[in-house]
């Protein structure tokens, strides 16, 4: 019997002693000229990718990351979104949520062409967005490309892996600035901000970080049993729109239309939309 474990670890990870484990039917190893990459075949949890040692994705839970990271501010807008950049998303998840919201065009861009490669391969109900002629897909530094944008787009999603290796550099001040000049004047940014009970002090700085930036920020939970600790969190930082400034009734109507024409969701709804952000009181009392 073949078992993996991912013991929690890495910058901010106030979990040094705790771990996931998952029974294994089979595993492929790959590096990639970024990160080691595992594939597993398990018994609960069907395929999972792991980069680093990390669970990244699952496909018996991706669809709570990937609705959570990208319907909140997606349903914030009163507009129609046109355009929208989605740096990291190897496996496409998140591209296929933000596809659901009929954008004229999606910039995808990955530092690690292989991620994509395999996840395309090995994950096609996750990753069968990144076919659709709307993506444009790039391989490169998400911070490089950010540079030199301005007034571009309506919303940039940071979906990256925990702050070490590649993604530091998306956890800072700097490229958040960059973001925020790379964004229309009414735009949104969202990040995935770690865990607050496994990684606190990691989500409290991403936080800290965007509000010397935005002048809206509203950081909110889901629950996602395979990542560290299963509380998991994301940020939005705004510019103008409020997602708890969003009116229920409008709310509701772009929320059913979205289901009509594209079928029900499995996570996210009007009612999550609003209870997600809700903090428990220990995230941010200071020790």
């Amino acid at each position: 019997m073949l078992w993996f474990t991912e013991y929690y670890k890495g910058e901010g990870m106030e979990l040094q002693g705790t771990g996931l484990s998952m029974k294994v039917k089979s595993s492929k190893y790959l590096k990639t000229p970024y990160q080691e990459l595992l594939l597993l075949e398990t018994e609960d949890w069907g395929k999972v990718l792991v980069l680093d040692g990390a669970v990244q994705t699952t496909e018996r839970d991706e669809f709570i990351y990937h609705e959570m990271i990208s319907h909140p501010a997606l349903f914030t807008f009163p507009r129609q979104v046109e355009k929208v950049l989605v740096i990291g998303g190897g496996d496409g998840g998140t591209v296929r949520e933000v596809l659901k919201h009929q954008p004229k065009e999606v910039v995808m861009v990955e530092i690690d062409r292989e991620v994509v490669e395999i996840c395309k391969k090995e994950f096609p109900s996750i990753s069968k967005g990144l076919g659709d002629e709307r993506v444009k897909l790039t391989f490169g530094d998400g911070r490089e490309f950010v540079k030199d944008k301005e007034a571009e787009f309506d919303l940039i999603i940071v979906d990256c892996s925990d702050p070490v290796g590649p993604s530091v550099v998306l956890y800072q001040e700097d490229f958040y600035r960059d973001c925020f000049k790379a964004l229309k004047e009414d735009g949104i940014f969202v990040t995935q901000s770690e865990s607050p009970f496994a990684q606190n002090r990691v989500h409290r700085q991403v936080v800290r970080e965007l509000e010397k930036v935005f002048p809206i920020v509203r950081p909110y939970l889901a629950f996602i049993p395979t990542y560290p600790s299963g509380m998991w969190s994301f940020t939005i930082g705004s510019k103008k729109l409020d997602p708890l400034g969003v009116a229920p009734s409008a709310l509701g109507k772009l929320y059913r239309e979205l289901v009509e024409r594209e079928g029900a969701l499995k996570y996210y709804n009007p009612e999550v939309h609003y209870g997600a952000f809700a903090i428990p009181n220990f995230v941010y009392r200071e020790e």
